[in-house]
C-alpha cells in the first residue's frame, strides 16, 4: 500500500469534513498498519496518533458480545435460555416478554423492550438497578417481530447476565476476560480508566464557518458501558477484529472464544428493516453487510463528538478501522475505506439505491406519526409527495443551531424503502423503512437502525 498517499487523502477529507482528527487502522494478511492525521483537540492543537485513545461507543457491543459468547463456550450460559433463568427477579411490564426473551433476543435486537430503565446513576451496581427499574417497561414490538436497536439497555441485560454468574462487575469481567489476554494496554470500559494524555476530545461540528467544538457531554453515562463505553485505538480495535478473522484466536494464538462461537456470531443473523444504511441482516454483537456479493462484518458506534468504525471482510482477509473525534458523517468513512480497499485490489463499498421515480405509492398508508421516547417522526403527503418530519427536543436543537422541526422529502426505492436527502451541507443521504401494513396502514418506521411504532390515535 501507499500510505503517504492515503494519509494525504485522509487529510483532505479532514479538512473538507471539518473533522479535527482520525486514526485509520488496516489489517492485512495478519498484519497491522495504522496512520493518524489531524489533532486530537482543537484547543491545544496537538496532534493525534496512532495511540490515540477514542471512545468506541455502540463499537462496544461488539467487546461484549465476544466476553458474553466466553460464558456460552464454558456452559455457563445458553443464547436460547431464557433470561430468568440467571436473572430470576427478570421482569418487564409484558409477561410473555419476561418468561420467553433470551440472550439471542438481546444480543441481535429482537427482544423490542423499551428503554425505560430510569436513572441507574453511576455505582457500581449500575447494571442490577438498571435491570430492577424495567419491571413496567413496555414493548416497542413483540418479542421477535422485528428488528429494533437497543442503544443501552439490552446490552446492559447481558452484562448483569455475566456480572451474577462470574461474580465480578462488567468492567472486570472486560479487563480480565479480553482486555488483558489480547494485550492491550490502551482499551478499558470506563473514562477514568483512559490515559488523559491520550485521550481524544470528542468535538460537535455545527456548521462549517464555526467548524468543531468540544462536545458539550465528555462521555456517556455508565448506564451505556457494555454498549457504549469501551474506549480504545485504531490497532488494539483490529486487535478485536482478528479474534473473527481468527476463528477465535488472538494474533498471537491466544483462544479468546471457539471457532464455533464465531460461527454462531455470524451466523445467527435477524434481517434489518432498512437494509441500506447498514446492512440487511444483524447478526450477534455484528452488522452483516453485502458488498457486491461479498460479506462484510461491521459494527459503528458513536457518542457526542466521537465515532468509530469497523469492518472485516473474511473472504480477503482485512479489516479496517476508522476512529475519528468529529462527525459522524457516512460519507467520510466511505471515502477513507474505499481508498483503502482499492489500494488493496478489494471490494469497495456499493452506493445507496438510486430512487424510482415511476413508482407510484398510496401515500395515506405511510402518513402518521411514529414515535418512542426521545424520537418523533412526522410522516405527511403534500402535492403528491411524501415528506418526513423529525422533531428535535428544544435543548438539541438550541445547542445545534437547528429547528426544532426539520422536514425531508422522502423518495422512494421501493413501496417500503426510501431515500432521505437533505439540504444541510453537514447532513448525508439516511434511508428510511416504513413497513408492515396492516388494515391500510404502515406500523413502524426504520431508520438509523432503531424501529418507531406508529403512535396510536387519541
Amino acid at each position: 500500500m501507499d500510505i503517504q498517499r492515503i494519509r494525504a487523502r485522509t487529510a483532505e477529507l479532514l479538512g473538507e469534513y471539518r473533522i479535527p482528527g482520525a486514526t485509520v487502522g488496516i489489517l492485512h494478511d495478519g498484519e497491522i498498519t495504522d496512520l493518524a492525521v489531524g489533532v486530537k483537540d482543537v484547543s491545544t492543537g496537538e496532534p493525534a496518533t496512532t495511540g490515540t485513545i477514542y471512545q468506541c461507543g455502540s463499537l462496544s457491543k461488539t467487546w461484549t458480545a465476544l466476553a458474553f459468547m466466553q460464558f456460552v463456550d464454558e456452559g455457563k450460559v445458553a443464547l436460547d435460555e431464557p433470561v430468568r433463568t440467571y436473572l430470576p427477579g427478570f421482569r418487564v411490564a409484558d409477561p410473555e416478554v419476561t418468561a420467553r426473551v433470551t440472550p439471542r433476543h438481546l444480543l441481535n435486537h429482537t427482544n423490542g423492550i423499551e428503554e425505560d430503565f430510569g436513572a441507574p446513576g453511576e455505582g457500581d451496581d449500575v447494571y442490577e438497578r438498571m435491570v430492577e427499574n424495567i419491571a413496567g417497561a413496555p414493548q416497542v414490538h413483540p418479542l421477535g417481530y422485528t428488528h429494533g436497536y437497543s442503544a443501552a439497555l439490552g446490552y446492559a441485560i447481558l452484562a448483569r447476565v455475566m456480572e451474577v454468574i462470574d461474580g465480578k462487575g462488567w468492567d472486570d469481567i472486560m479487563r480480565d476476560r479480553l482486555f488483558g489476554p489480547l494485550g492491550l494496554t490502551g482499551t478499558s470500559s470506563r473514562p477514568d480508566q483512559v490515559d488523559p494524555g491520550r485521550a481524544a476530545t470528542g468535538h460537535v461540528i455545527r456548521s462549517l464557518g464555526e467548524g468543531p467544538v468540544a462536545s458539550p457531554l465528555p462521555h456517556l453515562p455508565r448506564a451505556f458501558g457494555p454498549g457504549g463505553n469501551v474506549n480504545s485505538t485504531a490497532r488494539e480495535v483490529l486487535a478485536m477484529a482478528h479474534v473473527v478473522l481468527g476463528e477465535g484466536r488472538a494474533r498471537d494464538g491466544t483462544r479468546i472464544v471457539s471457532a464455533g462461537s464465531v460461527r454462531e456470531m455470524t451466523g445467527s443473523r435477524v434481517p434489518v428493516p432498512d437494509p441500506y444504511m447498514f446492512g440487511p441482516e444483524w447478526a450477534l454483537g455484528l452488522i452483516v453487510c453485502d458488498w457486491h456479493g461479498e460479506t462484510v462484518y461491521a459494527h459503528d458506534g458513536s457518542t457526542v463528538g466521537q465515532n468509530a468504525r469497523l469492518r472485516i471482510l473474511p473472504d480477503s482477509g482485512i479489516a479496517l478501522s476508522l476512529m475519528t473525534n468529529g462527525g459522524p458523517r457516512e460519507s467520510f468513512y466511505k471515502e477513507v475505506f474505499n481508498e483503502i480497499l482499492a489500494e488493496l485490489g478489494a471490494v469497495t463499498i456499493p452506493e445507496l439505491p438510486k430512487p424510482d421515480p415511476a413508482r407510484a405509492l398510496d401515500l395515506s398508508r405511510y402518513e402518521g406519526v411514529y414515535e418512542r421516547p426521545g424520537a418523533r417522526y412526522e410522516v405527511s403527503a403534500d402535492g403528491g409527495r411524501l415528506w418526513l418530519t423529525f422533531v428535535l427536543d428544544p435543548w438539541q436543537a438550541s445547542f445545534l443551531g437547528k429547528p426544532e422541526r426539520i422536514p425531508y422529502e422522502l423518495l422512494p426505492i421501493s413501496d417500503t424503502h426510501f431515500l432521505m436527502p437533505s439540504d444541510d451541507p453537514l447532513e448525508d443521504t439516511q434511508t428510511v423503512a416504513i413497513y408492515d401494513f396492516q388494515d391500510g396502514a404502515a406500523r413502524y418506521l426504520h431508520t438509523n437502525c432503531r424501529v418507531n411504532p406508529r403512535a396510536r390515535e387519541e
